[in-house]
C-alpha cells in the first residue's frame, strides 16, 4: 500500500489535489471519490466527486476554493448560482460538488464505471498527513 501511495503522489497533480481535498475536508464534504479517467478521456486526468448536505455548505466550499485561487486557479466554475451541482474545471482535475439527491440522479460514478477509483488510498493518505 505504501508503494502505491508514493506512486500516486508522483503520478497525479498532487498540489492541486491536496488543496482541493483540504477545502472539502475542512468544509465537511463527504463521500469523496477520486476517479482516474486518464485511460478513458483526453479531457482531464481526475474526477473528484464529493457531496455536501446543503446549498450553504456547497457555497462554503466554493468560497474556500476561491480563497485558495492564488495557489490553484480554476479555468471555470459552473453551477455556483444554484449550488446543487458545482463543477470546478482545473484542467487536470474536474471537481464535481453535489447535493446528495442530485448526485444520485446523475450517478457519475456509474457513468464512469471503467475509471480506476483511487479514493481510498489517496484520501486516507491525505488525512494521515493532516
Amino acid at each position: 500500500m505504501r508503494d502505491r501511495n508514493n506512486r500516486m503522489e508522483k503520478e497525479y497533480p498532487n498540489e492541486q489535489l491536496k488543496v482541493i481535498l483540504k477545502a472539502l475536508v475542512e468544509k465537511q464534504a463527504f463521500d469523496i471519490k477520486i476517479l482516474d479517467v486518464r485511460k478513458l478521456t483526453w479531457v482531464t486526468d481526475l474526477f473528484v466527486i464529493a457531496s455536501v448536505d446543503t446549498i450553504t455548505q456547497a457555497k462554503a466550499v466554493v468560497e474556500a476554493l476561491t480563497i485558495e485561487e492564488k495557489r490553484l486557479r480554476p479555468h471555470a466554475i459552473e453551477g455556483e448560482g444554484s449550488a446543487q451541482w458545482v463543477l470546478f474545471d482545473y484542467g487536470d482535475i474536474l471537481l464535481h460538488l453535489f447535493l446528495p439527491g442530485v448526485r444520485s440522479l446523475y450517478s457519475l460514478e456509474k457513468l464512469w464505471f471503467d475509471a480506476e477509483d483511487i479514493s481510498s488510498a489517496f484520501v486516507s493518505s491525505f488525512l494521515q498527513t493532516r
